[in-house]
């Protein structure tokens, strides 16, 4: 049997750990740069705002309404998620991570009646010892786990906990799972369905594989079609380390000098590199891309992207930064508004070992800026994410009194929490 542990609400739920007072209220939690909503509380569904609201237009649709607004904070999302899968690591003979809120496990050895009360037990553990209201799945197969924690999340009576161990209610909660709610099925896909009259998770399990099979010629919507009839097959597995990464923002407004994008860029790149160190690679080849604002037909349009190939592939900030500002200056064009701009890793290889060119100037200085990167990102740990940063990833700005020149995030977070975990400054004071 497998299980699937899912954190209800997650992002909301960790800005309520240590906000009890906003329990029952409407909250929501929004993207980078405060943009739109990517969380809502219950209360905010009910209320019916929709993900990717944009935040401006929240007073605009509920006038007079009292909205709990929180900007994206995910060093406190980590680390609170971290505290929930050490307890259940503690707690299953083997499990691995899907999401930063979802972990399955694998319930060998337990026996059929211990299933239910191990979960309604699990769910009160990780409630006390973290704060986080957790919903557990438990069925054969992964896809029919996933279904179960949806009736757990949903319905109180499951007490946080549903199981589906038998064909009596494999049957009842496909016949009432929506096939656009089915892990595996996109909304391409369950838009074709839906126009073929499969409207639940039943009636597209009571197809044959062989009409599955030439209708989509796809290995995802097999493996859901065999996993919703009970076939175990999606094999056991952690994420495999990504081949590319981008990291890229919609700005705030738009940007028409290089020195204010470069200052994203320097973020973009950081953040990448970071990324590369997290799973143990090094990139080959660097890119930058720049949009304007397509949907602004009043101003002229351009967009490009470049890439530069390192000769010795790196995961050091300082290296990826230098190339993406060379490429940036390439590309950059004066007389434009710039809206988007991203940074691309790509030639993504394991870190060790890494063969340096010898015509490469720079890799003399490899272990140098090994060793200051990792000395970087433990400091960055102790005290919190971004404690340590390059200076040319933040903005220089006048003060308020327009004397001294103070530093600001080049990413927009005006509603962020504290981080009390992982922060000295911000720890909790008791009075």
């Amino acid at each position: 049997m497998y299980g699937i542990i899912d954190c209800d609400n997650c992002f909301v739920s960790c800005e309520r750990v240590f906000r009890p007072d906003l329990e029952g209220k409407p909250v929501v939690v929004l993207s980078n740069n405060d943009g739109c909503v990517v969380a809502r509380s219950n209360e905010a569904k009910r209320m019916g705002i929709k993900t990717g609201t944009p935040y401006y237009q929240l007073a605009e649709i509920f006038p007079g309404q009292k909205i709990e607004v929180f900007s994206s904070n995910y060093e406190l999302y980590g680390e609170l998620t971290a505290r929930v899968v050490e307890i259940i690591s503690e707690e299953v003979p083997a499990f691995f991570r899907y999401s930063i809120d979802e972990c399955f496990v694998r319930l060998d050895g337990f026996a059929a009646d211990a299933l239910k009360p191990w979960g309604e037990k699990l769910h009160i553990r990780i409630r006390r010892s973290v704060g986080m209201p957790v919903s557990i799945g438990i069925a054969p197969t992964k896809t029919l786990a996933k279904t179960a924690s949806h009736f757990a999340k949903k319905y109180p009576g499951y007490r946080h906990c549903c199981v589906i161990d038998n064909e009596e209610k494999r049957v009842k909660a496909l016949k009432l799972f929506s096939i656009d709610d089915v892990w595996g099925i996109g909304r391409r896909y369950s838009a074709r369905l839906e126009s073929m009259g499969i409207k639940t998770a039943y009636d597209f399990a009571q197809k044959q594989f062989e009409w599955v099979r030439a209708v989509f010629r796809n290995v995802v919507v097999e493996r859901t079609w065999r996993e919703l009839n009970g076939i175990d097959c999606i094999p056991d597995e952690q994420p495999a380390p990504k081949k590319s990464i981008c990291t890229s923002r919609s700005f705030n407004g738009m940007i028409n000098s290089i020195a204010d994008l470069r200052t994203h860029i320097d973020n973009y790149s950081a953040r990448c590199a970071e990324k590369l160190r997290r799973q143990g690679s090094v990139a080959g080849i660097v890119g930058v891309f720049l949009n304007t604002n397509p949907f602004r037909n009043d101003l002229d349009q351009y967009a490009n992207y470049k890439e530069i190939k390192l000769l010795t592939p790196s995961n050091s900030t300082i290296t990826i930064t230098k190339a993406a500002n060379d490429v940036l200056q390439s590309i950059f064009r004066k007389g434009f508004s710039y809206k988007k701009a991203g940074v691309i890793l790509a030639d993504i290889v394991p870190d060790s070992p890494v063969q340096q060119d010898m015509f490469d100037l720079s890799a003399a200085d490899y272990h140098r800026l090994h060793r200051l990167d990792a000395v970087i990102d433990h400091i960055n740990k102790i005290n919190g994410d971004e404690t340590v940063v390059l200076g040319s990833q933040q903005y220089k700005q006048k003060a308020a009194n327009g004397k001294a020149e103070v530093f600001a995030n080049a990413i927009r977070h005006d509603f962020r929490s504290k981080n009390p975990t992982t922060r000295w400054s911000d720890i909790i004071s008791l009075r």
